[in-house]
């Protein structure tokens, strides 16, 4: 096997024509098969092309797969560099001659922390175009991250590849748009993109080569332990226990697991993914609507199994997939551009597919359980932000998890793993994780530094972690924490825990937020207004500023009340303020991690 080709940092000293020979140097070196003979000094050294490699991403998925690619690329006759959104602007790529892009969309189709300047600095290029293209020499491709469960499918992939082609630049292998299950996918893209480039050798990347990026940073982690994303550790349910008193709103439970045998090692800020198993009920439910007893064989990706233990543990039966309404024949009709009353209440779950396919055509033929699960997508894994440090609870890892429950079309309606681990993980005995990787969201290096740490709700699940790392490595840098919810009483998630750390001075200063303890609705926003001053202070001696929970609100008003916070306490106009919080951000000052 030939050594990985060690790449060099991009922060090393050098122009990108530098580090490109100097990377093609080492790759000529550390491919070598084992027993070859040096060529000889006299003979010239085969040129290899160079190629950037351009991440965007915002848990460390899209960026492990840039440094997969790099790898890769090398082996074929390139001298590979791996770039980060964030250090990149329209004069460095405008420089470039084969680019590869591979980012990942969240939100509302929002681009990633890391990738949102370069993002706004192509659309406005877009806008503002001459007749002289930017991007003209140029060659480029983009691979596309995204969760068809949301409407905005990997938005911001579609974004670059349609502003680069405007700029200019010439697309050398269709964009790829990858779901969740997107190992193959990514395998495809690449090859052809590299052939595309010209790679001087044969297909040799394979589908195995990602599997298990869902550890970022840490793929050597998953070799050594054998856990992944498609191996996970059959871990114990140490306990769960609900986090809200008797009363609330809402169902939070504090989930904790033994990582006992497993090797798995993870740190403050990392995610765990979880394996869970769909509602025996809604399976139930499908299986009538099918006609079936559930001992039907099926194919899964596991091998064949009993029908019932397939749609309990393989296949996801959320939002149906467009080849399901397609084989019912419940797929919405468009008829002249305007939309039938079923496009506008489109079915929202498979066993909602299911019975609108009744209603349409009472005496259906039989659809066989193998051609349904052919049409299913695989359950997938879900990320929770890790509530514990490793320091403090060796052995152990925990969660905090928010269950989902609501109703729609008069059904009672779930969420997979939010509700499957209280109802059923401790009866389950084993489930099945693994770490996620999140390299962009850490505690500050040095324990000297500030932290201000907003997150309410569920969002105090990487705090509670980060706190607990600073106690056990006695950090001396001062805490701040904004955390809310919507009642005091019922609502103020690990109060004792919490409320020690601030007696104890280990949270310098703790602000509440609870919305509905008070006839106007009060946020974390409002409380990060209402000390302006002193936050900017903070952020003067050089605090980390972080977030986390909520993207779609939370998240965006904070980030406007930081920016207010930046021009009143600052004395800046918008869009020195704009700058301001940019070079935070570009300083690894600014984390968000928000879903």
């Amino acid at each position: 096997m030939n050594a990985p080709v060690p790449l060099l940092p991009d922060t090393a000293p050098f122009s990108p024509e530098q580090r490109a020979w100097l990377n093609g140097f080492l790759a000529g070196i550390f491919s070598r098969t084992p027993g070859s003979q040096p060529s000889s000094l006299n003979s010239q050294p085969t040129a290899l092309q160079p190629l950037t490699i351009l991440f965007g991403s915002q848990t460390g998925t899209a960026e492990g797969l840039a440094k997969k690619a790099a790898k890769e690329a090398g082996k074929r006759g390139f001298a590979a560099t791996v770039l980060d959104m964030a250090q990149a602007d329209l004069a460095r790529l405008a420089g470039e001659r084969n680019l590869l892009v591979i980012t990942s969309t969240y939100g509302d189709g929002e681009p990633p922390d890391n990738a949102k300047a370069l993002h706004t600095a192509l659309k406005s290029a877009v806008q503002l175009s001459t007749l002289n293209p930017q991007l003209s020499t140029v060659r480029y491709s983009v691979c596309a991250l995204g969760d068809t469960n949301y409407v905005q499918f990997c938005q911001c992939g579609k974004d670059l590849d349609t502003w680069f082609e405007k700029l200019g630049a010439t697309r050398i292998a269709p964009r790829a748009d990858c779901d969740l299950d997107y190992e193959a996918t990514f395998t495809a893209w690449l090859d052809a993109a590299l052939v595309a480039l010209g790679s001087k050798v044969g297909v040799g990347f394979h589908t195995d080569a990602v599997a298990g990026m869902e550890t970022g940073d840490h793929p050597a982690e998953s070799a050594e332990t054998g856990y992944s994303n498609k191996n996970p550790f059959p871990a114990s349910v140490l306990t769960i226990r609900p986090l809200n008193a008797p009363g609330s709103a809402k169902e939070v439970n504090h989930v904790e697991f033994s990582l006992e045998g497993s090797r798995l090692a993870y740190a403050a800020g990392d995610a765990l993914g979880v394996m869970p198993h769909n509602c025996p009920e809604l399976v139930d439910d499908v299986l009538a609507a099918l006609g079936c007893d559930g001992e039907e064989a099926v194919p899964t990706p596991a091998g064949e199994l009993p029908l019932r233990r397939a749609l309990t543990e393989c296949y996801d039966l959320g939002k149906p997939t467009p080849e399901l309404l397609a084989l019912l024949a419940v797929a919405p009709v468009n008829v002249g551009g305007v939309p039938s009353p079923r496009e506008v209440v489109a079915p929202h779950h498979v066993i909602d597919v299911l019975h609108q396919s009744k209603i349409d055509n009472p005496n259906p033929k039989i659809l066989s359980p193998a051609n349904f699960v052919r049409v299913l997508k695989k359950l997938q894994p879900r990320l929770y932000s890790i509530s514990s440090s490793p320091k403090a609870h060796p052995g152990q890892v925990h969660l905090t998890v928010g269950a989902v429950r609501y109703e729609k079309d008069g059904r009672p309606r779930k969420g997979v793993c939010s509700t499957f681990l209280p109802e059923r993980a401790l009866g389950t005995g084993k489930v099945g994780i693994f770490v996620h990787s999140s390299p962009s969201f850490r505690p500050p290096p040095n324990g000297d530094t500030p932290m201000i740490m907003v997150g309410p709700g569920t969002g105090i699940a990487p705090f509670r972690a980060f706190l607990e790392e600073r106690r056990a490595t006695s950090a001396t840098g001062k805490n701040w924490l904004f955390f809310g919810d919507q009642k005091a009483t019922t609502d103020f998630l690990y109060r004792e825990e919490l409320l020690g750390m601030h007696e104890s001075g280990l949270l310098t200063r703790l602000d509440l937020a609870f919305s509905r303890d008070q006839p106007e609705k009060i946020y974390v926003q409002h409380r990060m207004l209402e000390n302006a001053a002193e936050l900017y202070a903070w952020l003067e001696a050089g605090a980390h500023f972080y977030v986390c929970g909520d993207a779609s609100r939370m998240a965006k008003d904070v980030d406007a009340a930081l920016h207010q916070i930046i021009e009143k306490a600052g004395g800046k106009s918008p869009a020195d303020a704009a700058s301001y919080v940019q070079a935070l951000k570009t300083a690894k000052r600014y984390a968000r991690d928000v879903y």
